[in-house]
């Protein structure tokens, strides 16, 4: 038994610890493919559970086999910070095809419309919704500064200068920015609170997310801002069913990690930090 689409809001199901273990050992593949960069073991992880998950309910090895199709797609090139052009072009059709791929198979082979991107949500945004927009952007201002300049994580990042290569770089984060919502929180945690308790599909598709934006740069004491920031992305989603809201709180956050990182590389360029 299943929650339902990604638009129902049925109780979700008993919890069975085999079907726990399956959607941690696919969801917790992306530790290997991503921050250890270990193939083959993030392959033979991700299998173990999509047979555990065989063996215990086929609606949920649909569901991790569209999530493991996704992580694969990813695994397949390097998401660190490089923004060349042929790179950004590879990054841009691989990430693309990532969320595309599960996707048309959850649609069109196996008939389900599990995965959605509701844009506007059930309603307008709230002054809470508002206030909380702002409240990102000051803890962004007030905690990134100091994450990436004393650990020294900047340095994951290219140290643009011409403005090409600063646009490249804001694109890049942005895009990148926007992706991370399709993909783990309207694909991953749709999918997986299918099945699970809110609680335990957002700490399930953490799991990738973070292991994802360790590769990507945020690395050193970063899972310190990352995992809260993951868990807060999904529920977020689960309170607003908005990707619009989720994908601007994204946005701003990622336009204070583009402006720290231009101004640690560059100390001066931009005097509107405390450090």
């Amino acid at each position: 038994m299943v929650k339902g689409t990604a638009q129902g809001t049925e109780a979700p199901p008993r919890v069975r610890p085999t079907a726990v273990a399956a959607a941690a050992l696919v969801t917790g593949s992306a530790v290997l493919l991503y921050a250890l960069r270990a193939p083959l073991p993030g392959y033979a992880v991700m299998a173990a559970g999509l047979a555990l998950a065989a063996l215990t309910d086929r609606a949920l090895a649909r569901s991790l086999a569209l999530i493991a199709t996704g992580l694969v797609i990813v695994s397949t090139i390097s998401v660190e910070a490089d923004i060349s052009y042929p790179n950004m072009a590879l990054m841009g059709i691989v990430l693309s095809l990532a969320v595309a791929v599960p996707y048309i198979v959850s649609r069109h082979v196996f008939r389900e419309r599990a995965i959605g991107f509701p844009w506007r949500g059930d309603h307008a945004w709230t002054r809470a919704q508002w206030a909380y927009l702002v409240l990102v952007v000051a803890l962004a201002w007030l905690i990134l500064p100091f994450y990436f300049i004393t650990s020294g994580a900047y340095r994951n990042w290219p140290a643009v200068a011409a403005p090409d290569e600063i646009a490249r770089l804001f694109v890049g984060v942005n895009a990148v920015g926007i992706w991370d919502e399709l993909f783990f929180v309207c694909t991953v945690y749709v999918l997986l609170r299918r099945h699970f308790p809110d609680w335990l599909a957002n700490l399930l598709q953490a799991v990738a997310f973070v292991a994802f934006l360790w590769e990507l740069g945020y690395r050193e004491w970063g899972p310190a801002l990352t995992i809260p920031f993951a868990l807060l992305q999904a529920f977020t989603f689960s309170i607003t069913r908005s990707l619009a809201y989720v994908v601007a709180v994204h946005l701003l956050f990622d336009l204070v990690v583009f402006l720290v990182i231009v101004h640690a590389h560059h100390p001066g360029t931009l005097p509107i930090f405390l450090l």
